[in-house]
């Protein structure tokens, strides 16, 4: 079984620049992978933008991010994040509702189709994989 990730970069003007999406073992929790995404997501723009600033549509994990110390369970990925956290000059990370972040939930659903290993990083969606109308 899988955990599905995906995630988006847009410039200032909405136009996606970069995106990925990727399917991993299954995690030990949906935060679990929420904390993948965003640490996959961050690795990824310090060597391809100067991006600072990172939205989610899940508010635990702002919540995490805030005050670490008050999710135990996850101080290890916690840890992960913070050390990536020391290479940004000014990080921030915001709350974007699904309804606006609906590419990068496709993508992640999108992952969720495929019954082995999947990892892509590009520019834009491939042929090879279905997409949504309304996206």
């Amino acid at each position: 079984m899988y955990s599905e990730i995906g995630w988006v970069w847009k410039d200032s003007t909405g136009s996606t620049k970069l995106l990925g999406m990727r399917n991993l073992r299954r995690r030990e929790s949906a935060l679990h992978s929420e904390l993948e995404a965003l640490r996959w997501a961050m690795e990824t723009m310090l060597q391809h933008s100067d991006c600072q600033r990172f939205g989610t549509d899940c508010k635990d994990l702002i919540a995490m991010l805030t005050e670490p110390q008050a999710w135990p369970t996850f101080a290890t990925e916690l840890e992960m994040i913070h050390t990536i956290k020391l290479c940004y000059s000014d990080f921030k990370i915001f709350y974007v509702p699904r309804t606006e972040n609906m590419l990068a939930d496709s993508l992640a659903r999108s992952a969720r189709t495929f019954h082995r290993s999947i990892c892509y990083f590009g520019c834009s969606i491939p042929v090879w994989l279905h997409r949504p109308s309304q996206v």
